[in-house]
C-alpha cells in the first residue's frame, strides 16, 4: 500500500508539502490561529481550551500568549505549567514536546521543517522533519532557535538570541551562535 504525503511527513521522511491533505491541515491550522491570536482579552480557561482543540497534548497551567505561530499543532504535546510567551513559532511537521514548566522567551523558533541537502531533491518540493524535544524545568531566552533535531534536557538554560544546532545535556547552559554547551560543574 502506497503512503500518503502526510504519512510521509509525520514519519519523517521526504514528502511533498503541497499535497491536497497537508494543504487542507495547514489551512485548518491558520484559522485555527486566527482565533487564538486575538484571545488575549479571553479568561485563560478559554485560551487553555483552544490549545486542547488543536494539540497532541496540553498540561495543566500552560500559558502561549498571543500572538502564536505553528505549522499543525496536532504535532505539539506540552507539559503542565510551560509557558511561551509572545510571538513563538512552532514549525511542527514532526513531533515537538516540550516538557513541564519549561518557560521560554518572546520571539523563539522551533523548527522541526528540514530540507534535502540534494540540490535536486529541493528542486523537487520535497522536505522532511526531524522531531525536537525539550525537557522539563528548561529556560529558553528572547529569540533563540531551536533547529531541527534538537533535544534539549531537563534544567537546562539556553541564552537569548543562540541558535541551538546540536543537543543540549540536562542541566547545561549553551549560548552563542551556534551554541555552545556548558555543563553546570563547568560555571
Amino acid at each position: 500500500m502506497m503512503r500518503t504525503e502526510k504519512e510521509k511527513m509525520l514519519a519523517g521522511e521526504l514528502y511533498h508539502a503541497g499535497a491536497p491533505e497537508i494543504q487542507a491541515d495547514q489551512a485548518a491550522a491558520q484559522a485555527w490561529m486566527v482565533r487564538y491570536n486575538t484571545s488575549l482579552d479571553k479568561p485563560h480557561t478559554e485560551r487553555h481550551q483552544l490549545l486542547v482543540e488543536r494539540f497532541a497534548a496540553v498540561g495543566d497551567g500552560v500559558v502561549i500568549r498571543p500572538p502564536f505561530h505553528c505549522d499543525y499543532g496536532f504535532n505539539i504535546r506540552i507539559g503542565a505549567g510551560a509557558f511561551l510567551n509572545f510571538n513563538c513559532v512552532i514549525l511542527d511537521v514532526v513531533e515537538v514536546v516540550i516538557g513541564d514548566m519549561t518557560q521560554i522567551g518572546p520571539g523563539v523558533q522551533i523548527l522541526t521543517a528540514d530540507h534535502p541537502r540534494d540540490p535536486a531533491q529541493r528542486a523537487a518540493g520535497l522536505e522532511f522533519g526531524r522531531p525536537v524535544r525539550i525537557g522539563r524545568n528548561v529556560w529558553i531566552g528572547a529569540g533563540a532557535i531551536i533547529l531541527p533535531g534538537v533535544s534539549i534536557g531537563d534544567d537546562a538554560l539556553i541564552g537569548a538570541g543562540s541558535v541551538v544546532t546540536r543537543d543540549v545535556p540536562a542541566g547545561a547552559t549553551a549560548f552563542g551562535n551556534p551554541a555552545r554547551s556548558r555543563s553546570t560543574a563547568e560555571k
